[in-house]
């Protein structure tokens, strides 16, 4: 761990910039490792079939992804960095086995168009999030509340599918959008603003980036998603 006392301004940014470098890195992998799971499931017949016709697998699926964010955001103080970086990655690859569903409702054009437009504004508000002086924390705690408010309508949602049609649908996705949008700067400020100057190279170092990067995957994905329940095309 360097003498922070010793470091000027400069190195501060540069030792910013490494730490969101890790980050970004981490992301994308676990973003690539979603999609390829997701395009070679969706290209199997017998497994699409297997996880359609076993509800329980379905939800045995789900689940285990919610335990994955939870054990990382919870206990990852407590965990090495390789325990870290393995539950990242089976999160990853488990949440490409449940969107590989999207392959069979949308075409492969919309959903790369989508993809591409999703990357292209998470870039640009992720980048916002990092250079501005701003303060986002009240917009981080307005797109929080939207969040649970989300979360709530899509609980009651499961006893009355109808609400995720018409134009109710259009409306509860065109907020996901603005609120995942909002996230994604909010917490790249947050994330960089939680490096821990002088701890480059720790295992702490590795798990604040792995934790950062499932941050602005969630941030990435539910983004994708809603976008795609929008401006997809289905088949």
């Amino acid at each position: 761990m360097q003498n922070t006392e010793l470091m000027t301004p400069q190195m501060v940014a540069a030792e910013n910039a490494r730490f969101m470098s890790r980050v970004y890195a981490w992301m994308t992998g676990g973003i690539c490792l979603t999609g390829a799971v997701a395009w070679n499931v969706s290209q199997n017949e017998a497994w699409i079939s297997y996880i359609l016709m076993n509800r329980w697998v379905f939800w045995g699926l789900l689940i285990a992804q919610l335990g994955a964010v939870f054990t990382l955001s919870l206990w990852i103080r407590r965990m090495s960095s390789v325990a870290a970086a393995a539950i990242y990655l089976a999160y990853a690859a488990l949440t490409g086995v449940t969107l590989s569903m999207i392959f069979l409702i949308y075409t492969g054009e919309s959903i790369t168009q989508v993809f591409a437009l999703t990357a292209c504004g998470f870039a640009g508000l992720s980048a916002y999030g990092y250079i501005t002086k701003r303060d986002l924390g009240p917009l981080g705690s307005f797109c929080i509340m939207g969040l649970f408010g989300m979360i709530g309508y899509g609980l009651i949602s499961l006893f009355f599918p109808g609400m995720q049609g018409g134009v109710a649908g259009k409306v509860y996705n065109t907020v996901g959008v603005i609120v995942f949008a909002g996230l994604t700067a909010y917490d790249t400020q947050k994330i960089k603003e939680m490096n821990i100057i002088g701890n480059e190279g720790t295992d702490e170092d590795r798990k604040e980036a792995i934790y950062g990067a499932l941050t602005l995957y969630l941030d990435f994905i539910n983004l994708f998603l809603k976008l795609l329940n929008l401006l997809g095309r289905k088949k």
